[in-house]
């Protein structure tokens, strides 16, 4: 256990630091020129910053990323017509001061930073921000505070909210993940303390002392959503920024930037939302955003009448079977004016104890248009299930987009393994292709023999050779069955994506069924006829804390019927394909 965890997590660290540098605006034309400096912020803190743009260096519009990666974490490089600033931030790199896990201080940090680059020489006043991952979620929480002399923002692979949406998505903290990124930013302010150390000797103490409280805190302090992570989340946006979001179809913060553009959309401001790959890795043949990057900063940072405003909102690269299929090439170009997609339905499909032939687990069940009459109930073990079967968006991470090392391995990416342990729900071959695009919920009527358990299930592409390749996972740790009603997404008096309350836990009692609604992440993908669509529970992934196992039981049919809710897109029509 021990050995694979530890391979585990180097493999997600050499992943995201090849992350960090995947994303570009332009070429350069000529080797930049770089200029370092130093930044004192309003509360004296002394941050290292460079500025990077073509020789002579002249006042231009300026792009500024902050980030906890260090001096070499730029995750842009610019045109001619930009310079770029790259903002160490506080307690990390070679920056002053104590990480405070992207919080108040940094978001402070942030406006002090902005404010100083508009009246530099290098910058003619106009900036931009830029972010991917940590850079974009430091944009994120602080966009509830005037940011001066921004123009435009491009938010690539961000979390609307730190603690829903990657550390700790369902109340399961997200563990090897988040002590992956801790890593990450230990690492180069480690490279990068002699050089601290010499110029500020007294500094070396915060900095140890920001990045051990930012791991406990995280980790294991602040299991609910209290006010640690809400001043880690989106708080409102005072600019209105234009504001570019990118993701991918599997990333592992698919969740933010979906939500980011519809805040922006709902507020009237110019927001467009592209999923064409971001730590998941660009589909083969395509640029991973790099032209749409261009244009917006283009159009509005430097005004140029490009007629972007004019595309569609939301552009997205689906898969079309599987991930390794999309990363190779295989995808479905999707577009719409909104986020859900305007049109889309949302049709229950009902957990049954039917075999459906389409699965070799412990009951085979099937999933259907028609609600069973008869009430039954199904038990399954919940235990440890392997990440790269049980998580498609951990293991995009770890598998490094197009060098797909995992997906090499026969059935390692596959869910048929996992299918043997849990409960499997699977639909009839389809009779036409039906495009899948947008969030769901499974409504689960679940006990347990445990007073909590975390619900694990993975939403899968049944090919016709029975092989299951992973899409999307909804997951729920049951101390939290509660969702905040006025911030979930209702259609047609249907609830398609809950919120859950994650602010008190409350747990159950052994054995009394109770009703959850689970939030399935964002799916993008075509079924193709004669495929299946599957969903299975099984045990929570091996990168979650391991917690005791526990026997959890289902209920299908009658007044406590469990059905998920599968978002259809516009031109599909699944009770078509069913019937």
């Amino acid at each position: 256990m021990r050995a694979f965890t530890r391979g585990h997590l180097l493999s997600i660290l050499t992943v995201m630091a090849m992350a960090v540098g995947t994303l570009s605006v332009a070429p350069a034309s000529a080797e930049p020129a770089t200029q370092g400096d130093r930044v004192t912020v309003s509360d004296g803190t002394s941050l290292a910053v460079s500025i990077r743009g073509e020789q002579p260096l002249a006042a231009r519009p300026t792009v500024v990323e902050f980030t906890p990666y260090g001096s070499s974490g730029a995750a842009f490089t610019v045109g001619p017509e930009y310079n770029y600033l790259l903002v160490q931030i506080r307690g990390t790199g070679d920056s002053n001061g104590s990480f405070d896990a992207l919080g108040p201080k940094g978001q402070q940090d942030v406006v002090d930073v902005l404010q100083w680059a508009c009246t530099q020489p290098w910058s003619n006043g106009d900036l931009a921000v830029a972010g991917f991952s940590a850079s974009a979620i430091m944009i994120f929480n602080s966009l509830h505070q005037e940011l001066p002399c921004v123009k435009a923002a491009v938010l690539r692979s961000g979390t609307f909210e730190l603690y829903r949406d990657l550390l700790v998505p369902g109340g399961i903290p997200n563990t090897v993940v988040g002590l992956a990124v801790i890593m990450m930013i230990g690492a180069p302010t480690l490279a990068q303390s002699p050089d601290r150390m010499q110029r500020d000797p007294g500094s070396a103490l915060a900095v140890v002392e920001g990045l051990l409280t930012t791991g406990l805190n995280a980790g294991l302090v602040h299991l609910a959503l209290d006010d640690f992570w809400q001043q880690r989340g989106f708080r409102g946006d005072a600019t209105k920024v234009p504001t570019l979001f990118l993701n991918g179809t599997f990333d592992v913060e698919p969740r933010g930037d979906y939500e980011g553009f519809k805040q922006m959309r709902a507020q009237g401001t110019p927001a467009q939302l592209q999923v064409t790959g971001a730590h998941d890795g660009a589909p083969k043949g395509t640029d991973g955003g790099r032209a749409a990057i261009d244009r917006w900063l283009d159009r509005y940072v430097r005004d140029i009448p490009n007629g972007v405003e004019d595309e569609p909102a939301v552009q997205m690269l689906a898969s079309n079977g599987s991930r390794k299929g999309l990363i190779g090439g295989d995808y479905v170009r999707v577009e719409g004016d909104d986020w859900p997609l305007p049109g889309t339905t949302w049709e229950s499909l009902y957990l049954t104890p039917d075999k459906s032939g389409g699965a070799k687990s412990l009951n085979d069940g099937s999933l259907s248009l028609a609600k069973p009459a008869k009430a039954s109930k199904q038990f399954y073990l919940a235990a440890t299930s392997l990440f790269t079967q049980s998580d498609p968006h951990v293991t995009a991470l770890v598998d490094g987009g197009a060098q797909q090392a995992l997906a090499s391995i026969p059935g390692l990416t596959e869910a048929n393994l996992s299918n043997l342990t849990g409960l499997t729900y699977t639909t009839q071959p389809l009779k036409n292709d039906v495009l899948a695009v947008g969030p769901g919920t499974l409504e689960l009527s679940l006990s347990s023999l445990l007073p909590t358990t975390n619900v694990w299930a993975i939403v899968s592409d049944v090919a016709p050779d029975g092989k299951a390749h992973p899409l999307t996972t909804a997951r729920l740790n049951t101390a939290f069955p509660k969702i905040v009603e006025s911030k979930s997404l209702f259609r047609n008096g249907k609830l398609v994506q809950p919120y859950g309350d994650f602010s008190k836990s409350v747990a159950g009692t052994p054995g009394l069924t109770r009703q959850f609604h689970v939030e399935m992440w964002p799916v993008a993908n075509q079924f193709k006829k004669g495929h299946r669509i599957q969903i299975t529970l099984v045990g929570q992934s091996i990168q979650a804390p391991l917690g005791l196992p526990s026997i959890n039981t289902v209920s299908l049919g009658g007044a406590q019927a469990s059905s998920l809710t599968f978002p259809v897109a516009p031109g599909s029509n699944l009770a078509a394909a069913l019937n």
